[in-house]
């Protein structure tokens, strides 16, 4: 019983890959599914085996990329301590997904309008609880600052990461663990009162760190 469901999976997978290059280059709306399946090689029928709609689609391709994403950072925060850290493997985390799913990142920031009712609600739950996890990092860093400000530092941080897509390309731009680092270097520079200390308390080890990045 496991293999046909593991063969399901990776032929979903491959599917919301493809199509997500789709939607990035055309737009959602001007696409259609002919697009899909043209660009897959799976006729009409096919598709709609494992969606029902062009709308459903979109949403596995969202809901496919916060699951994962989101998966991914529980497992390599367990047993990371401290705000500073955990925040390197968050930055860390979230490049690396993003670098290796460009088209998926493209769609993520601009189709995020495009989806209604339960399937606008559950990517909704998706990103309400990764802003709220990375928010709970920045309480750490400043427990003194409000919830607001915690939250509002999340979508900033979000906002730096989230466009490498308008500008990152991995033969000519730094590798993605030393973008990680960069990143997390000016944000904590800009974000603490005095950033010269922070950079001493994110070591220069910690930020040279190998990866601990698991798919």
């Amino acid at each position: 019983m496991g293999e046909p469901r593991r063969t399901y999976d990776d032929k979903l997978e491959q599917l919301l890959r493809t199509a997500a290059a789709v939607f990035a280059e055309k737009g959602y709306h001007p696409a259609s599914i002919r697009d899909i399946s043209r660009a897959t090689g799976t006729s009409l029928s096919g598709l709609y085996y494992y969606f029902r709609s062009k709308e459903e689609l979109l949403f596995l391709i969202q809901d496919h990329c916060f699951t994962t994403v989101l998966e991914n950072l529980q497992q390599r925060l367990q047993g990371v301590p401290g705000p500073e850290e955990r925040l390197r493997v968050l930055v860390d985390n979230h490049l690396r997904f993003f670098a290796a799913n460009m088209n998926e990142m493209k769609v993520l920031s601009h189709e995020a309008a495009s989806l209604n009712g339960e399937y606008r609600n559950r990517v909704n739950a998706h990103k309400k609880r990764y802003v709220e996890l990375c928010a709970s990092i920045m309480a750490g860093l400043r427990p003194d600052d409000s919830p607001a400000e915690h939250r509002a530092a999340a979508l900033s941080l979000f906002g730096m990461m989230n466009w490498i897509y308008t500008w990152y390309h991995p033969e000519r731009d730094l590798p993605v663990d030393e973008l990680a680092a960069l990143m997390t270097r000016v944000f904590l520079g800009g974000y603490r009162e005095n950033g010269a200390r922070a950079e001493h308390t994110l070591s220069d080890e910690a930020v040279s760190a190998p990866s601990i990045w698991r798919r």
